[in-house]
């Protein structure tokens, strides 16, 4: 469910500081491209933008990253290691309510933070209708599918244990909580303050199927 930046990629940082002609921090100039792509989505950010935020030229950026698309494959690695480490703790909680409450919670936490961008990365990036963006929609719905996956493994095992009942599919409770934290991404990337983002949590709990 997530994934680590290439071993190409990874360290490089430590290997420049010693000399490479690369001359740039790699680490520090993915985490530059990342902030642009999660405050201005895929097809929003232009190449000029990446490459001022990173403080490299395009012929550095193609060597180091390869074309767009692949630096944000490196960017979505980067996000998901760092960003979205909630996801493993919430999958740990003892109950079903309990992972939904961490995952929710979590999301806020993450995607109100006054150290990044506002809302989801993978909201942002699966909503482009360019053809050129075609494969990074793709790319991030596969992922999200294997986010899904692992849901659905934690819930079955949670009905079993008596968390909610036979009556509920597990699919279809994972399918509401989702909708439920693309809704706080987008509400949280137009501003929704993150007091208001906890209510709907709260109130998302009290109507959880909880046995």
């Amino acid at each position: 469910m997530v994934t680590v930046l290439d071993h190409d990629i990874q360290g490089d940082c430590v290997q420049a500081q010693k000399g490479r002609p690369r001359g740039f921090c790699t680490d520090t100039a993915l985490a530059a491209a990342l902030r642009v792509f999660w405050t201005k989505g895929y097809e929003g950010a232009s190449i000029s933008d990446l490459t001022e935020a990173m403080g490299i030229t395009r012929p550095s950026m193609y060597a180091a990253f390869g074309n767009k698309e692949s630096l944000f494959r490196h960017a979505l690695d980067l996000y998901e290691r760092e960003k979205l480490d909630y996801i493993g703790r919430a999958l740990a909680a003892p109950t079903a309510r309990g992972v939904a409450e961490r995952m929710m919670r979590g999301g806020i936490e993450t995607q109100t933070s006054d150290c990044a961008a506002k809302g989801c990365l993978s909201v942002i990036s699966s909503l482009p209708c360019g053809d050129d963006a075609q494969a990074i929609r793709e790319e991030v719905i596969a992922r999200r599918a294997s986010s899904h996956a692992a849901m659905l493994a934690r819930f079955e095992r949670a009905q079993a244990e008596g968390d909610f009942g036979a009556d509920i599919a597990p699919d279809d409770l994972i399918h509401y909580l989702f909708a439920v934290l693309q809704g706080l991404a987008v509400q949280a990337s137009a501003g929704v303050p993150r007091e208001q983002l906890a209510r709907t949590v709260d109130f998302t709990l009290d109507i959880w199927p909880t046995r």
